[in-house]
């Protein structure tokens, strides 16, 4: 009996002991369970300063005057007056083709030109007075000869009818009385369209036949011209392909000129980006090997979207173009949209959306939780958003740590890492630089 009352004093003793631990283990876990996770966090103060939205893309630098000089005849080259990287005037005579027969041919036609030059005059001057002059006097003679031949038939008429004439001879002197009179009426006809048209005419004909050796001598001259390659604009020689002795064919690049005091980049913007872009906006060129961009201007907006891609053409030329810039070049081109000063601004990075669509950054507060703000955003560039309204210039804005951060969450302000650098140097001693480092002070946050 005694050995039977120990062993169940002892059981009931383990038990009490294992039920003991049981409740002490749960007690724990439950306490771990319902202790609030802390996230750290870094923050910086929402601050006023200048902003602008700048819209970025790739661009390609071109001349704005480029002339590809290509010859309208086709001929040997005879020389050129230029090498590649002569600078030209516009009008100047950078090649000769061969020409000697456009020559002959521009000599033949300026002597057929004097020809109908002088029929033309002799015409004017001394051809049509003459034939004035000749139908006048047959117009006379024609009426003289009507007159006369009146007068015989007057004199027949009254003989008949006295009966000293046979009627015959009335009737030949009536005859030859309306042959008389068909002959002036020919003559004065011919006399006064003569007076009327024929001089018209005559000028007329002489006048075409000078018009077209005049237009036949021109182009001959025309021709001989195109054999004489000139500039058309002021500018830098940049391509000749061919050499004296080759065949140069008409319509095909001879010489490329282009004006590199002007250069402008090329870009293709989308919709959106290009809408509020305007010209006179200033923009940057930046250019490999360059440490500051070319500063320049938009020049042109496209009113019309690119065919193939839907987007805007945008030109940006370069104010005082550097000698690295080049055309062919390809060039990040940068264009302020839109510039703000004295904005409230936070780092890009700190703003998110929510589930509907809407901006919103995260404040530290003083009660050490995270406090969501629902903001509105204006100018935005790759570093920096412009917050028009949601929050306070100073406010400390959640910058690292607060990706899909729950609202109210408890938090832990951790130093940047400039911060814990000043940290690590004792205060009222000396860093690298010379200058004695200030005692770390810790950031306070409003409450909201």
């Amino acid at each position: 009996m005694a050995l039977r009352g120990n062993f169940f004093g002892a059981f009931f003793a383990v038990a009490g002991s294992l039920s003991t631990a049981f409740s002490l283990a749960s007690g724990c876990s439950n306490a771990e369970t319902e202790k609030a996770p802390v996230v750290t966090v870094q923050t910086t103060p929402a601050e006023r300063a200048t902003i602008s939205q700048v819209v970025s893309a790739e661009a390609v630098v071109y001349p704005l005057e480029q002339a590809v000089i290509t010859p309208k005849i086709t001929s040997t080259i005879g020389k050129f007056l230029v090498q590649r990287g002569s600078r030209v005037k516009k009008g100047q005579l950078l090649a000769i083709l061969e020409n000697k027969d456009l020559a002959a041919a521009a000599e033949q036609s300026k002597g057929e030109l004097e020809q109908a030059e002088a029929g033309y005059t002799s015409t004017v001057g001394a051809g049509l007075p003459q034939q004035l002059q000749k139908a006048e006097l047959d117009a006379a003679a024609a009426k003289a000869a009507f007159d006369a031949q009146q007068k015989v038939y007057d004199s027949r008429k009254e003989l008949f009818q006295q009966g000293a004439v046979p009627r015959r001879d009335l009737d030949s002197a009536q005859v030859a009385l309306s042959q008389a009179r068909g002959q002036y009426e020919v003559s004065q006809r011919q006399l006064d369209d003569l007076k009327r048209l024929g001089q018209k005419q005559l000028l007329k004909s002489a006048s075409g036949q000078y018009s077209a050796a005049k237009g036949k001598y021109l182009g001959a001259e025309a021709q001989l011209g195109y054999s004489e390659i000139r500039s058309p604009i002021d500018g830098v020689v940049t391509d000749r392909p061919l050499f004296p002795g080759e065949l140069a064919t008409a319509n095909q690049p001879l010489l490329t000129v282009m004006n590199t005091s002007r250069l402008i980049a090329k870009a293709h913007i989308p919709q959106s980006e290009a809408a509020v872009l305007k010209v006179g906006n200033p923009a940057g060129l930046k250019v490999a090997g360059l440490d500051e961009p070319v500063k320049g201007r938009i020049t042109l907006v496209s009113p019309a979207l690119d065919p193939g891609s839907t987007t805007i053409e945008v030109w940006a030329e370069a104010a005082k173009p550097d000698p690295a810039l080049r055309p062919g070049m390809t060039v990040e081109v940068s264009m302020t949209e839109k510039t703000v000063k004295d904005a409230i601004v936070v780092p890009v990075g700190a703003v998110f959306k929510n589930a509907e669509g809407a901006d919103y950054v995260l404040l530290a507060g003083s009660d050490q939780h995270a406090h969501l703000k629902t903001v509105q955003i204006g100018v935005r560039n790759s570093n920096l958003a412009q917050i028009v309204s949601g929050i306070n210039p100073g406010d400390p804005v959640i910058t690292s740590g607060g990706y899909a951060l729950p609202d109210n969450t408890h938090i832990k302000i951790e130093a940047a890492a400039s911060a814990e650098k000043e940290e690590a140097t004792p205060a009222g001693k000396p860093d690298k630089s010379g200058k004695r480092a200030q005692s770390a002070k810790p950031v306070k946050a409003d409450k909201d």
